[in-house]
């Protein structure tokens, strides 16, 4: 009766480790057998590192697409019409990206180097009180940052934040460490609590779970307005680095931009139709999105074009106009016994400079 006594109290020091854990002999053999068993080891590994993969991802798609938006308005596009993939969003956020998540994963791992060094300081007794101390303060702390952020971001409810919504995520993230530290250094697991106690601890971190993933999309949409705005300025500044695009056409595109150049062609019965004074944006969608010479977010034009038979383009670097009297390629006649030319385009790209993350 003793030893049952005393296995019912958790908070004692003679109950033994199982007592500590709130769990009779039967329940702890029980879950030693499922915790050896391979299956439940993987299953462990994959509930594990699902769901932050799974946000990573998702962060990774929704900033590609924030910043391609973003860009795209400040061109006076929609992102819409460059078609761009899941898979393209995601490839254009890592860049912008890299360095962010590079310092989010560091920090990770001193928290996790931090946790594991306070858990192994709560079995001498000399510690434990420090422990509690530590984790009182990180409560305090975090959510004194979590409100701190909140407030401000309802005074300023228009301004762009950047790291407002990441600073709330870690004050959230602080306070809830340091509750759960303060557990195990009072001696309070969630076994001890029962069935109730863990849907409680389940459902609260559940709650933080979300509240940290909003927080993180929050963040990612305000930074990804300030890269996708400093991309079209770049763009904006570096037009002539873009690939020069020279479009061949046996039918008037009747292009109006400033600083296009068309010059006829061929034969009056088959005439061919050339434009100059163009840069290559961003080939998607099956369409050409070009850039004219002298082309500016304020009163620019982009012109798009099919990527079909209707139309030839040639790509390559800046040059002078020698050499380029005959460059009607198929749609001109060849010299007699010159190799035939293919139908299509030639695309013969050139250096890709600064703005081919556009969109």
């Amino acid at each position: 009766m003793e030893a049952q006594g005393s296995e019912a109290d958790p908070g004692t020091e003679e109950a033994g480790p199982l007592a500590d854990h709130g769990v009779t002999a039967s329940e702890a053999a029980a879950r030693n057998t499922a915790e050896q068993t391979p299956f439940a080891k993987v299953l462990a590994v994959v509930s594990s590192i699902g769901p932050p993969v799974t946000v990573a991802t998702a962060l990774l798609v929704y900033f590609g697409w924030a910043r391609s938006d973003a860009q795209s308005r400040a061109m006076g596009l929609d992102v819409s019409l460059f078609g761009y993939s899941v898979q393209d969003y995601a490839l254009r956020s890592i860049r912008s990206l890299f360095f962010p998540l590079v310092c989010i994963l560091i920090a990770g791992l001193l928290w996790l180097a931090a946790d594991d060094w306070l858990r192994s300081q709560l079995r001498p007794g000399h510690w434990r009180l420090l422990v509690v101390r530590l984790s009182i303060a990180a409560i305090i702390g975090g959510a004194v940052l979590a409100a701190g952020c909140w407030l401000i971001a309802l005074v300023r409810p228009q301004g762009s934040f950047l790291v407002i919504p990441f600073l709330m995520a870690a004050g959230v993230l602080l306070a809830h460490w340091g509750l759960r530290l303060r557990r195990l250094a009072l001696n309070r697991p969630a076994r001890a609590v029962g069935r109730t106690g863990l849907q409680g601890r389940a459902l609260e971190a559940t709650f933080v779970f979300t509240l940290v993933t909003i927080l993180l999309f929050w963040g990612a949409s305000d930074f990804a307005q300030v890269v996708g705005r400093g991309l079209a300025a770049d763009i904006e500044a570096q037009v002539t680095l873009l690939p020069r695009a020279d479009v061949y056409s046996h039918s008037d595109l009747a292009i109006g931009a400033a600083g296009v150049t068309r010059t006829s062609m061929g034969a009056a019965a088959s005439p061919v139709y050339k434009y100059t004074g163009l840069h290559l944006l961003v080939l998607s969608g099956g369409r050409f999105f070009l850039l004219p010479e002298g082309w500016t977010l304020a009163r620019g034009t982009v012109v798009v074009l099919p990527d079909n038979d209707a139309v030839r383009v040639e790509f390559g670097r800046q040059e002078t106009d020698a050499g380029q009297g005959n460059r009607a390629g198929g749609f001109a006649a060849r010299p007699a016994g010159s190799p035939a030319q293919p139908r299509g385009r030639n695309r013969t790209l050139g250096r890709t400079g600064a703005g081919n993350g556009a969109g």
